[in-house]
């Protein structure tokens, strides 16, 4: 039933395993490593909020720990491997969650408002990625990507962050099959509205146009966020392991219509 969390139906699928998840101060990534955490994971949570990060370490327990990064800054993905190493010393999933949403006519996108989506939807999980593959192939791991509907499909007043999350699929594609033939699985998630803060603060233009944005309503409500972390999960798994190069939609039906 909608409305009904996914957390209730957990196992023990992260037993010895270490994850790192960005954006685990909120949202999505808040309940990805509180999912995780209940599997018998250990997570290295990193989000730019310390408040925010505290709050999902008192609810997921003590295998979680936190790092406060501001992941525009490209030395920070460096840091956020190398703390994870030095405290757990390996890394087994890394989940590329953050994000920033961000709206309005194309032609009025700033720089540093086109600058500051890239940097965290795209350049993050890149130089992330990049500084994890050694480590991951190390113990046969894989990474996990939350890109979104609007990198699958046209979405209006939105030209850079689907651009972001559009590249988010090709570089989860591209590092599939480039370890195609090596340890390590690359795959990700695309979910639609999801009752997240992020979602809850999004705004459009005044003169929004509601014809455009009328296609994009679902018609089965939102998704909420523990239903994206036992997809997540499963990816994450070793149940997964015929999977790779996969963009699993949770969209209730939107982008198939």
């Amino acid at each position: 039933m909608k409305g009904q969390t996914a957390a209730a139906a957990v196992g023990n699928r992260f037993s010895g395993k270490v994850a790192i998840v960005t954006g685990a101060g909120s949202g999505i990534g808040r309940a990805i490593a509180r999912r995780v955490v209940a599997e018998g994971g250990t997570v290295l949570g990193v989000d730019i909020s310390g408040d925010g990060l505290v709050g999902t370490a008192s609810s997921a327990g003590e295998r979680m720990s936190t790092l406060r990064a501001d992941l525009t800054d490209p030395g920070a993905a460096t840091d956020v491997v190398a703390s994870c190493l030095d405290r757990y010393g390996r890394i087994d999933v890394l989940g590329n969650v953050a994000g920033v949403h961000a709206t309005g006519h194309a032609t009025e996108i700033t720089v540093e408002h086109y600058r500051q989506v890239m940097a965290v939807n795209l350049d993050a999980p890149f130089f992330l990625a990049q500084a994890a593959i050694p480590h991951l192939l190390a113990t046969s791991g894989n990474i996990v990507n939350v890109s979104s509907h609007a990198g699958l499909q046209g979405v209006p007043y939105a030209a850079a962050y689907s651009m972001s999350k559009g590249g988010l699929v090709a570089l989860t594609r591209s590092l599939a099959v480039e370890y195609l033939k090596r340890p390590l699985r690359v795959n990700a998630i695309a979910p639609a509205a999801t009752n997240t803060p992020m979602a809850a603060a999004g705004t459009f233009p005044a003169d929004v146009d509601l014809r455009l944005l009328g296609r994009l309503g679902g018609h089965r409500g939102r998704t909420e966020p523990d239903e994206v972390a036992a997809l997540f999960a499963f990816l994450g798994s070793d149940e997964a392991r015929s999977v790779t190069g996969a963009v699993y939609a949770i969209d209730n039906g939107l982008t198939a219509s």
